[in-house]
């Protein structure tokens, strides 16, 4: 069994043009057809609109259904993969961070809701209404990509932005706490996760993260649970969890040696928390998952 493969945008691109990709679903689909039903991670952002088709989409371990209307949102570094009952039809596109942010200079890319936290659902499903509205954003994205025009680029930003826009108006009506949230926690937020993923393998207290923001363990809770309802212990024991995860299922590491890598000399005190926290233990875990290997 392989390490899951990360994907880079530059495998994609047509014609030189660079940090960003555009596609019939379908089309794409098929000419990925060797990478797209295994799992995988990439080094981008990515968005999947679905006209048709049923099936599940597995992300981060988590399985979400594929339906008529259904959106998903990847950030960088998640692991997913697909596994369709009937064939799709849609669009698909993704962009660096780079692509977006080098456009709006202003703005970040994690602003969207659906970006800006791991915790926020990275998918939506779209009514009759809904769906007629993106698709025509959507359309209008792939048709721009593979023009030869002018301002190919600027045009494609402003393109993604008006439709991440919509997209984010209709992800809010979800939770309407959404639109109420203090930036400043939001923006604290991003940065506790940007910071936990840089040291999670090695600090676990919450007081190390606190004092990185130059806050309070106090206050980072409060701003943790206000925005996604978790303390800050709990954010930091689900990234090592989820990194145990990939490490169990697509890496060749023992179990030991995985405790190792993510900070527990201790294996039987990481087994005892891995099955407190997901319920069974990690060669269980590793033993649902083999059935999917070649």
């Amino acid at each position: 069994m392989n390490t899951i493969p990360i994907l880079n945008i530059e495998e994609f691109e047509e014609d030189s043009f660079s940090n960003f990709y555009s596609n019939d679903l379908s089309i794409h689909l098929k000419n990925n057809a060797q990478m797209v039903h295994k799992p995988h991670s990439h080094n981008f952002y990515l968005c999947v609109f679905f006209l048709e088709g049923t099936g599940t989409h597995e992300i981060d371990f988590s399985s979400y259904d594929v339906l008529k209307g259904s959106v998903f949102f990847l950030r960088p570094g998640q692991t997913h993969s697909w596994s369709f009952t009937s064939a799709p039809r849609g669009y698909i596109f993704f962009h660096t961070q780079e692509f977006y942010e080098f456009y709006f200079l202003n703005k970040s890319i994690t602003q969207f809701p659906f970006y800006y936290s791991y915790e926020n659902p990275p998918y939506l499903v779209l009514n009759e209404t809904e769906i007629k509205n993106i698709n025509s954003r959507f359309e209008a994205i792939n048709i721009e990509f593979h023009k030869t025009d002018i301002y190919k680029k600027q045009k494609l930003a402003s393109l993604i932005n008006l439709t991440y826009i919509d997209l984010s108006r209709i992800y809010t009506t979800i939770d309407a706490k959404m639109e109420v949230l203090s930036s400043s926690y939001l923006n604290a937020l991003s940065v506790l996760e940007q910071t936990i993923e840089a040291f999670y393998k090695t600090e676990k207290s919450a007081k190390f993260y606190a004092d990185k923001l130059s806050i309070t363990v106090k206050h980072l809770n409060r701003i943790t649970k206000s925005t996604i309802n978790k303390t800050t212990t709990q954010l930091i024991t689900e990234r090592v969890l989820l990194e145990a995860k990939r490490l169990i299922v697509h890496s060749k590491n023992s179990f030991s040696r995985t405790a190792e890598t993510l900070g527990y000399n201790d294996y039987a005190h990481f087994s005892k928390l891995f099955k407190m926290k997901v319920g069974i233990t990690p060669l269980d875990f590793k033993k649902r998952y083999e059935i999917n290997d070649d």
